[in-house]
């Protein structure tokens, strides 16, 4: 790779997703330098996502910088979103530096150094907007790292004729359990709950709760893995130990922030049972003077509490607070899954 450009920034952007791209996009635009570091690629975590994955946000809930997010259909795939994002990107000429891994931030407010994988970045603020989708929660469970067990779910093509196990009972769970049936799967879907969540969007649920009715899909309620073994799984269930068949486990149990990451870069956290980050509601800056929190990352194990939607209104009040200006306190609840203008 080329050697980073050693001039001092006015911000270093920690992480290049939407809110990141959104973030360096707000400082440019009240006159400040901005460059966005990442240790993967421009918007990481919707690369992960399934293939041909239907957002169920509308594009305009997840659009940053003000660009127009025109899609064929009613809502955007993680394809649109990945082209999306990246042509904001191009038209902004945010200045990117990707595989850059950040290790940690030495320095003060005014005189950052962001000591990463590629060299050094200087600025005189710095946002993290890492987001949480590279630490899945685990199983805890023996047998977990055999090469069996995925916390990601692509695509089923990998499952056809084969045993699947999905463990979860949120949307993530559900719409891997569907997939995987209609393309030649055997699907058995494990639930830790007496039920499915009500959380799972009213289109699909009904559909999965068919098809588990009909037994094309069986679901084992108030029950927990114990054991992931070569071909089979044992699960503690309501009724007693019980060992199933099984070829494959897709564990979709959420993931959660890399609190250490953050406890190194000087973030602190409230002892409210969610490791939430302590930050200036109104400014998102955090105890750290000069270091701001912004995404999915705010909301700490509350993984569901910030997305693009209402994550993306987070730049608009750092930039400000960077910029000088006076930042206006917004309640969370005027926010919450709305368009700020």
């Amino acid at each position: 790779m080329p050697p980073l450009p050693q001039e001092r920034r006015d911000v270093v952007v920690i992480g290049a997703g939407p809110v990141g791209l959104a973030c360096a996009i707000e400082a440019r635009r009240r006159g400040l330098t901005a460059r966005v570091v990442d240790k993967g690629t421009l918007v990481n975590s919707i690369v992960g996502y399934p293939t041909n994955m239907e957002f169920f946000s509308t594009p305009d809930l997840i659009e940053i910088g003000g660009y127009p997010f025109p899609v064929q259909q009613y809502k955007p795939t993680r394809e649109d979103a990945l082209e999306y994002y990246r042509g904001v990107a191009a038209r902004e000429a945010v200045e990117l530096s990707l595989y850059d891994r950040v290790e940690r931030i030495d320095g003060s407010a005014g005189d950052f150094i962001v000591r990463s994988s590629r060299g050094e970045h200087r600025a005189r603020f710095v946002v993290l907007a890492i987001g949480f989708f590279d630490l899945p929660n685990r199983l805890g469970v023996p047998g977990e790292d055999l090469p069996k067990v995925t916390h990601y779910y692509k695509e089923p093509f990998p499952y056809v004729g084969q045993t699947v196990a999905v463990v979860g009972a949120r949307n993530s769970a559900a719409k891997a359990a569907l997939d995987c049936y209609r393309h030649g799967a055997r699907v058995t879907l494990i639930v830790r709950g007496a039920a499915l969540s009500e959380k799972i969007k009213y289109w699909i649920k009904p559909d999965l709760e068919n098809r588990i009715k009909e037994g094309s899909i069986t679901a084992f309620f108030n029950t927990t893995i114990q054991q992931v073994r070569e071909e089979s799984l044992l699960l503690a269930t309501a009724d007693g130990p019980r060992e199933i068949e099984n070829q494959w486990v897709l564990a979709m149990t959420g993931y959660h922030p890399d609190f250490d990451l953050l406890h190194r870069f000087g973030v602190t956290f409230a002892d409210d049972g969610w490791r939430t980050p302590v930050y200036d509601e109104t400014t998102f800056e955090t105890a750290r003077r000069g270091v701001y929190i912004a995404g999915t990352v705010c909301g700490g194990y509350q993984t569901g509490r910030w997305f693009i939607e209402n994550g993306r209104f987070h730049a608009r009040q750092i930039a400000e607070h960077m910029a000088g200006a006076a930042v206006e306190h917004i309640p969370y609840e005027r926010i919450h899954w709305k368009t700020q203008e």
